[in-house]
C-alpha cells in the first residue's frame, strides 16, 4: 500500500505552474469548442458533419469543465487572480457557476471517504445495512437514482441545465455571482440564436447531453470502484481516504486528453496543487519509482463498476444490489 505522505512529498516537484502551457491548454480547448459548436449550429440538422462536430464540442466542453476544476484549486496559472477570472469566464460555457462549484468541490475534498459526510460527494451511496433496513419506497427511489440511464444521461442533463441555476450552497457561495453567471449564460444562448437561428439551441442541448453522459460517468468512476475507501469519521484517515478512495483510470491517452488527465484521480486528491497538464506525467513517474502503487482500472472494470451500488461495511467494498429474496430475508432477521 502506498504511503500517502511519501506520495505527497514525491509529487511536490510536479506542482510548478507554466503559464505559457496553461494558456495554450485553455486557449486550444476553448477554440475547439467554439469552432465545433459554431460550425455545427451553422450547418444544422441536415448536414452529415453536424453530429461529429457535436461530439467534438462535447469533448471540448468536458475538458473545459475539468480546467475550471483546476481553476477552483488555483492550480492552473501562477496567479490566483488569473485562475479565478478564468474560472468565472469558462463557467458560462460549462454551465457550472464557478464560485459554487469551487465551494462544493472543496467540501468534497474534505469529506471524501467519510460515511458520515456522504452529502459532500457527487454520487450518493447507501450502505448495505441501510439498504436492508430501508422501506420499499426508499429502495425504489435509490434504485432509480443509481440506474445508469437516469444517473448518466437524464440526471446529468437536468443537473447542468436546471439544478446548477441555483446550486447546492448557493447562498454561502455567493448569490450575486450565480445570478450574474445565469445572465451571462442567457446572453450566450441568445447570441447563438442571433447568429445561427433557433436550431442552434438543439445543437447546444445535444452537446450538453453528450458531455453530461461522459462527464458523469467519469465523476462516478472517480470514487465508485470495488475496493474504494469508506469509513466513519472517527476512524477515517483523511490521507488514506484521499489516496485509496480515488481511482486510477487507465482508459487510454485520448481519454486523458479529453478529460485533462483528471482520470489519475488518486494523485489529484492527495495533492490537488498538481496542474492538470502535469498530472499524467507525475502519476507515471511515481509508479515507475515505486512510490505509488498501481491500481489501474481499464475499460472492462470501469463498465463493470456500474453494477456496484452499496457499501458493505463488513467486507469493506462496494457491492451490487442483493437479490430481493436475500434482502427480504435479511430484513426479516433484523426485525425479528
Amino acid at each position: 500500500m502506498s504511503d500517502p505522505r511519501e506520495v505527497r512529498r514525491a509529487s511536490a516537484r510536479f506542482c510548478d505552474k507554466n503559464d505559457a502551457l496553461a494558456v495554450f491548454s485553455l486557449g486550444a480547448t476553448f477554440l475547439i469548442y467554439v469552432l465545433s459548436l459554431g460550425t455545427a449550429a451553422y450547418l444544422g440538422a441536415t448536414s452529415l458533419w453536424t453530429l461529429p462536430l457535436i461530439v467534438i464540442a462535447a469533448g471540448a466542453m468536458i475538458r473545459l469543465y475539468v480546467l475550471q476544476h483546476d481553476f477552483g484549486h488555483l492550480s492552473f496559472f501562477t496567479s490566483p487572480r488569473a485562475n479565478e477570472w478564468a474560472g468565472h469566464a469558462v463557467s458560462v460555457f460549462t454551465l457550472a457557476p464557478f464560485r459554487a462549484m469551487q465551494y462544493n468541490h472543496n467540501l468534497h475534498h474534505a469529506g471524501v471517504g467519510s460515511l458520515d459526510h456522504r452529502e459532500t460527494g457527487e454520487v450518493y451511496t447507501m450502505t448495505l445495512e441501510e439498504w436492508q433496513n430501508a422501506p420499499a419506497w426508499k429502495r425504489a427511489a435509490y434504485r432509480a437514482y443509481r440506474n445508469p440511464v437516469i444517473m448518466l444521461a437524464l440526471g446529468a442533463f437536468l443537473i447542468f441545465v436546471f439544478r446548477y441555476r441555483w446550486p447546492k450552497n448557493a447562498t454561502r457561495a455567493g448569490r450575486a455571482q450565480i445570478i450574474l453567471h445565469n445572465a451571462a449564460m442567457l446572453a450566450f444562448g441568445a447570441g447563438l440564436v442571433w447568429l445561427f437561428g433557433w436550431a442552434a439551441l438543439w445543437v447546444l442541448a445535444a452537446t450538453i447531453f453528450l458531455a453530461g453522459i461522459v462527464g458523469s460517468f467519469l465523476v462516478y468512476l472517480q470514487h465508485n470502484f470495488e475496493d474504494t475507501y469508506w469509513e466513519h469519521q472517527g476512524s477515517r484517515s483523511f490521507a488514506q481516504a484521499a489516496l485509496m478512495g480515488s481511482s486510477q483510470l487507465d482508459l487510454g491517452h485520448w481519454f486523458d486528453i479529453i478529460t485533462a488527465n483528471i482520470n489519475w484521480h488518486d494523485l489529484h486528491h492527495i495533492n490537488p496543487q498538481i496542474p492538470s497538464y502535469r498530472l499524467r506525467k507525475c502519476h507515471a513517474a511515481l509508479r515507475r519509482e515505486g512510490v505509488l502503487e498501481a491500481r489501474l482500472i481499464g475499460w472492462r472494470d470501469a463498465m463493470a463498476s456500474l453494477r456496484l451500488k452499496l457499501w458493505d461495511e463488513e467486507a469493506k467494498r462496494l457491492v451490487p444490489f442483493p437479490r430481493e429474496r436475500e434482502s427480504s430475508t435479511a430484513q426479516d432477521t433484523a426485525t425479528a
